[in-house]
Formats: structure tokens, C-alpha cells, sequence
């Protein structure tokens, strides 16, 4: 007698994650949940080439820890970052924003911070805009777990008193430019209405 076994698996940071389709309760639903956790790394360095996957993903809150890569505390600070991100995997999209790069000084100015207030956590909920900042003396999970439990309680205090019509949610498109060229938008985080204002002027342009 044979039994056969079957499994889906993805591998992230390398550390295989594993879910039993044998299981009579796994459906569509849960199989799209179980991609949607683990399509990304615990952490997702913002650049040029990871901008679009980030503005693309599913996950509607976005936690940035704006930091300096190359200061001697860095490894310690991602290895606590990392292990924050593991306690809301599925819910809040983690963010590491070098402080070093030029192409990220709008995204520290958009969040009305100064290098000498660095190291920040800065959380934006992609559909209104909400956001917070929290500058840090010390990267711990303990202040990002609290930082994190914090700005989700408002948020559902908020759902409560609106009706979840009131959120839209973008998706980040291929914007295009002449009939020879096709260029991707890259968001450095000025604010989502502009890429949405962007996207519109394409969709009017290829009409």
C-alpha cells in the first residue's frame, strides 16, 4: 500500500516553509494566503529593482526602519528586525530603507526626519496614507512589536468608523512613454496619490 504525500513549498531567506495539501481544509482561499506570507523575504530592502515588488504586494501596511547600512550596529539591528518580522508575517510588509542612498533621501524627507534622528521606524498604510513615526534610541523587537500593536489598534478603531468602501487600493503599473520606449515608474515614497495621478496620465496617454 502506497501513500502519497503531497506538499507546497516555498523557500524564503533560505528557510523552507512547508503547507500539507493533503489537509481537507486547504482551499484556494488558504493556498493564496500561504503564497501571500511568504512571496517576499522577512525583509525587503528598498532599491531601484525591489521598488515595484514592494508597491505591488498585497500587504496594505508597510513598516520602513530608515537606518544607516553601514554602521557597526547594522547587523544586530536587521537580525532584531528580522525577528519582529516574524511575529506579524502576513499582515505588515517590513522595509529596510539605507539612509546611505541618494535615491532614498525623498523617502527619509517625506517622513519629515533628519539623519541625526536616525535610526526611525515609519509605518504607511497604503490606501489613506496613514502613517506614524517613531525615532529610536535603540532598534529592539520589544519597541517594534509595540510600534507595530499600536498603529494597528488605530487603524481598527478607524475601520470601525468607516465602511471599508472608503479604502482604494492602487496597483502599481508598466507606464508608458513613447512608442519605442516603456519604462517602469520607480516610487521612491513622495506619496501614493502621485503614482496614482502618474498611472492615470497613462491610461489617458495610451487612449
Amino acid at each position: 500500500m502506497f501513500i502519497t504525500c503531497v506538499f507546497a513549498c516555498l523557500q524564503i531567506d533560505n528557510d523552507r516553509r512547508d503547507v500539507d495539501m493533503n489537509g481537507k481544509d486547504v482551499d484556494a482561499e488558504k493556498m493564496t494566503r500561504f503564497i501571500r506570507m511568504n512571496e517576499l523575504r522577512l525583509v525587503t530592502e528598498y532599491n531601484p529593482v525591489t521598488a515595484i515588488g514592494v508597491m505591488q504586494s498585497s500587504l496594505q501596511l508597510h513598516l520602513l526602519l530608515i537606518t544607516d547600512k553601514m554602521s557597526p550596529k547594522h547587523p544586530e539591528h536587521m537580525r532584531r528586525y528580522r525577528a519582529a518580522a516574524e511575529l506579524f508575517k502576513g499582515k505588515i510588509l517590513f522595509i529596510l530603507i539605507d539612509s546611505n542612498l541618494k535615491s532614498n533621501e525623498r523617502i527619509v524627507s517625506f517622513f519629515k526626519l533628519k539623519k541625526s534622528q536616525l535610526p526611525a521606524l515609519a509605518m504607511f498604510h497604503a490606501p489613506d496614507e496613514e502613517q506614524d513615526v517613531l525615532t529610536l534610541d535603540e532598534v529592539s523587537v520589544e519597541h517594534i512589536q509595540d510600534f507595530c500593536n499600536r498603529f494597528l489598534q488605530r487603524m481598527q478603531k478607524q475601520l470601525g468608523r468607516q465602511s471599508e468602501g472608503c479604502f482604494w487600493t492602487l496597483r502599481m503599473g508598466v507606464v508608458a512613454g513613447s512608442p519605442q520606449e516603456r519604462v517602469r515608474e520607480t516610487v521612491a515614497w513622495i506619496g501614493w496619490k502621485s503614482i496614482k495621478k502618474t498611472t492615470e496620465q497613462s491610461i489617458q496617454t495610451k487612449a
